[in-house]
């Protein structure tokens, strides 16, 4: 039942955002029951505080811009900084697909068939 609750509560939070209202326990507590929904009476409450002082529009936009992703645009490199960036790359490739798998099994001291 409780990640029923939570599952309604999130819902209804949702809404409200979508629709520009202020999320208030009242607020979702009235979603709820049109939605014919019965949660333990903290719950709503429990939610409105956790997304208190929150954008929750953005936060659901930016899922996905972590540290570490590229900008858009302009991100790549000049066009020879990119071809000489990807040489090792290709180099590194290269010297992978010249290696057989036997060896490899060999180097862990087992083999398929042993």
């Amino acid at each position: 039942m409780t990640s029923k609750a939570e599952l309604a509560c999130v819902y209804s939070a949702l809404i409200l955002v979508d629709d520009d209202v202020a999320v208030t326990g009242e607020k979702i507590q009235t979603i709820l029951k049109a939605a014919n929904v019965d949660v333990e009476p903290y719950w709503p409450g429990l939610f409105a505080k956790a997304v208190e002082g929150i954008n929750v529009k953005d936060l659901i936009t930016n899922v996905g811009s972590g540290v570490g992703a590229a900008p858009a645009g302009g991100a790549a490199p000049a066009g020879g900084a990119a071809a000489d960036a990807a040489k090792p790359a290709e180099k590194k490739e290269e010297a992978k697909k010249e290696e057989p798998e036997e060896e490899s099994d060999d180097d862990m001291g087992f083999g398929l068939f042993d």
